[in-house]
């Protein structure tokens, strides 16, 4: 690791800190995110560093001190946009197993990312990316019924007031608003929405003009817009089914796969414009962009969006960068302790999840001991 690269991200978000006791606290958590071996909690790193930090001055610092996480938040992704040119947002579900009912959000479901039922937290993370790196900025939890209604529970767990009920598409849909609202330039933002509801993620993107690449299963029925083209007298039909029937518009599109150390890659490529069916007629201006990587087979991947420009092939290209997230997560993410908190309180998992996020980009950053020619496994490709 960086000394240099974590010095400088330390000055940078802990510069709004008052006092100097907690820009020490901030540094000692930071780095030892970023050198404890195994889980990264307050015990675990307090015995790593030794005398000088205790559990109990630790945990404090994140489970009870009154520091806002939202400036670090900010000042980490403006950190990013200086220094990694970042091309889109990445919205990522994260499931994180819990065995006891007490930490904030706990509930059973399915997990999306994981595919199968789990007992746990559900988040979304907001990642800034680009071709090389990517990072996360900020976290939203999702808060089951029994965390909105059980006001003892939210009491005992510190949820402020403001946190309501939301569906994984909302909550999701929310922390990209927040994130395109107050950190950067206006920038695509990529959401996977095969298992969610996309009218209800669509129309709060477009009311809020932001450019958005959702990716969408092959039984969402949409409506093909262009009357030149098949399927226009059809209504309602697969999404999938559309892109079958437009086969011989798609076009050859290279990209550098993140899974494999930027190797070549060669897909097809079509887009359709199209309309999403809702209570007043349809939503329209979108367009249906699909991928093949087996010409014999189905499109192998299928997304929404309300961009033309600059075109299928860089649109293509720039879906990719959700694969550069999963591959980070799982090389770095899962290493710097974005699992890791095992506090109950909603702004001690803030707070644990902010530092975790900068040892992240310290990481990627560095690139020290992250090797992008080692394949990696991916659970969302």
């Amino acid at each position: 690791m960086s000394d240099d690269t974590v010095t400088e991200l330390c000055a940078t978000l802990f510069s709004s800190f008052p006092r100097k006791d907690q820009r020490h606290r901030g540094e000692q958590y930071l780095r030892g995110l970023l050198t404890t071996a195994g889980r990264k909690t307050a015990r675990n790193i307090a015995a790593h560093l030794g005398a000088s930090a205790t559990e109990q001055t630790l945990h404090h610092f994140i489970a009870d001190s009154t520091w806002n996480w939202r400036p670090l938040r900010g000042a980490l992704a403006a950190h990013l946009e200086r220094k990694a040119a970042p091309q889109a947002w990445v919205v990522r579900q994260m499931s994180i197993p819990k065995t006891g009912e007490h930490s904030v959000g706990v509930d059973r479901g399915f997990a999306p990312d994981v595919r199968q039922s789990f007992r746990g937290q559900q988040s979304l993370g907001v990642w800034l990316a680009s071709q090389e790196l990517s990072a996360p900025v900020d976290w939203r939890l999702v808060l089951p019924d029994q965390w909105v209604h059980d006001h003892a529970l939210r009491d005992r767990a510190g949820v402020p007031r403001e946190a309501g009920a939301e569906s994984p598409e909302e909550c999701a849909v929310a922390v990209a608003l927040e994130a395109t609202r107050h950190w950067g330039p206006r920038r695509p933002v990529l959401i996977d929405l095969r298992a969610g509801h996309v009218l209800s993620a669509v129309a709060p993107l477009a009311a809020a003009r932001v450019p958005f690449l959702i990716r969408i299963g092959g039984s969402q029925r949409l409506s093909v817009a262009d009357r030149a083209m098949p399927g226009f007298r059809g209504g309602p039909l697969p999404a999938q089914q559309i892109l079958q029937l437009v086969k011989g518009v798609r076009r050859p599109v290279p990209w550098q796969d993140p899974a494999a150390g930027l190797a070549p890659r060669m897909s097809l490529a079509a887009m359709v414009p199209v309309a999403l069916p809702d209570r007043s007629g349809a939503m329209r201006g979108l367009f249906l962009l699909g991928e093949w990587t087996d010409s014999t087979r189905p499109p192998s991947a299928l997304w929404l969006t309300g961009l033309t420009q600059p075109g299928p092939g860089p649109l293509l290209r720039l879906t990719k960068l959700t694969r550069r997230v999963d591959v980070d997560f799982a090389r770095v993410g899962e290493e710097t302790g974005l699992r890791d908190y095992v506090g109950r309180s909603f702004p001690g998992w803030h707070r644990h999840m902010t530092l975790a996020s900068a040892a992240h980009a310290a990481v990627v950053l560095s690139r020290v001991g992250y090797d992008t020619g080692r394949p990696a496994e991916l659970v969302s490709a």
